[in-house]
């Protein structure tokens, strides 16, 4: 073997840990953001701290809330302090906030508890995100950001299971008291996830970046981008020049599409329920609507890397606007599965690919608070979907919920597609060499 395939394969076994630990940071991240929709019809139904339909749609936003928070903060600290930090915290943060649901006696600490819970979980995705695009191999990006995502939807299956095997003999609190468990994780990462080798260099910490890469066996990266001065100097980036356009494309986009994923991943067990399945239907609906999101991050992914991700993700956006209207019409059984699962093939990714776009198309240095703002921003559609549901559900209209989740889905395809067309143009114009991937 030569000196270069050497290093190349040593460099693929790098990738590898760090998409390996992260896919397990984002595994946790799915089962801690899943598990209050798995439980609560079963919350709902005995009555928990006397919640109603619609506090339970408020809960549902505080965690959300709490992810805007997170992710517009991260992007930021995370191109400050690095990646490998603010994930740690993330996951102690969130994981220490499930305690406090399970040991709440009342609507106000479990609140609380669900705040800061997603205070974790919207800080962790986007650094997650930023995190394997700076090992991943630039022909095969979109489909490593797709595959690290599958864990976000593994874990929304595991909740479900968790609902159904625990919350039943032990009650609800057991539920979040297993979302606590990922603590244990926290030193295996602290102890084997490596700092991004392009975040030391664009910070001038060129002798770490050089220790890194020779106890891995791999090579430094060129990076011309360096971050510095003011804090929030990144973020201005993004509004430079024609920048801003293309920047309030993608938030736009971004919130409709979480809107979508938010409002339909805390209501879709309730909402079924509502249409007279039983809860055991109703849970396997969150199985098939994340086995479907699995089965999309990897066909998206690949998709998205061969004919670009906002292409992909606009076509995605209305095959899930029409999935999503299907829904309110009462169907069989098995037909009703089918489209469920398909759904989730499509919704999960559509949103997904939009994070590949950014990713993609940013500079090593700015990569975090790009991803970070754009999901942020997208958090004030995460924030008002598991709302309107709830708003929806307690004026006995829950039909209308899965149709405004469609006009959602619909409002993404469309700024998407904008997006996609607009920076097609500028990478053939200008020959940027990240656009051109990131638009296929």
């Amino acid at each position: 073997m030569s000196s270069s395939s050497a290093l190349s394969a040593r460099g693929s076994r790098l990738a590898l840990l760090v998409v390996a630990l992260c896919w397990l940071a984002v595994l946790f991240d799915g089962l801690d953001m899943f598990i209050y929709g798995s439980v609560l019809p079963h919350m709902l139904e005995e009555k928990a701290l006397g919640i109603t339909s619609g506090q339970a749609g408020d809960l549902g936003s505080y965690a959300t809330f709490g992810m805007l928070v997170g992710a517009l903060t991260a992007g930021t600290v995370a191109d400050r302090i690095g990646r490998k930090k603010l994930m740690v915290s993330c996951v102690t943060l969130f994981s220490l906030a499930s305690g406090i649901c399970a040991v709440s006696n009342g609507v106000a600490v479990f609140g609380l508890g669900r705040t800061l819970a997603g205070v974790g979980l919207g800080g962790l995705l986007p650094t997650a995100i930023s995190m394997v695009s700076d090992y991943a191999p630039r022909t095969r990006a979109a489909l490593t950001i797709g595959l690290l995502m599958t864990a976000h939807h593994a874990g929304g299956i595991l909740s479900a299971y968790v609902a159904l095997w625990i919350v039943e003999p032990l009650g609800w609190r057991a539920a979040f008291w297993v979302c606590v468990v990922p603590l244990l994780f926290v030193p295996v990462l602290a102890r084997f996830l490596p700092e991004s080798l392009s975040f030391l260099v664009a910070r001038g910490r060129s002798e770490e970046a050089a220790a890194l890469a020779g106890r891995y066996d791999v090579e430094v990266p060129a990076v011309k981008d360096r971050t510095g001065g003011a804090p929030w100097a990144n973020l201005l980036n993004l509004f430079r020049g024609g920048e801003w356009v293309q920047t309030l494309l993608y938030w736009l986009a971004s919130f409709g599409g979480l809107l979508l994923v938010y409002g339909v991943a805390t209501w879709l067990p309730t909402l079924m329920r509502s249409e007279g399945y039983e809860l055991g239907s109703a849970l396997t609906f969150v199985v098939l609507f994340n086995l479907g999101g699995i089965v999309g991050m990897l066909v998206a992914g690949r998709a998205s890397d061969r004919f670009g991700a906002p292409r992909i993700s606009a076509i995605w956006f209305a095959l899930t606007a029409a999935g999503v209207f299907l829904l309110s019409v009462h169907m069989p059984l098995t037909l009703t599965f089918v489209v469920v699962f398909l759904t989730g093939v499509f919704l999960n990714s559509a949103q997904t690919m939009i994070y590949a776009t950014v990713s993609i198309g940013s500079a090593p240095a700015n990569r975090a608070t790009a991803v970070g703002w754009t999901s942020g921003m997208g958090r004030f559609g995460a924030v008002f979907g598991p709302w309107l549901g709830g708003q929806l559900l307690a004026a006995d209209q829950g039909d209308r919920g899965f149709t405004a989740f469609a006009l959602a889905g619909t409002a993404s395809m469309v700024f998407i597609g904008i997006a996609a067309l607009r920076a097609s143009r500028t990478a053939q114009r200008d020959g940027d060499p990240r656009r051109l991937v990131a638009t296929g």
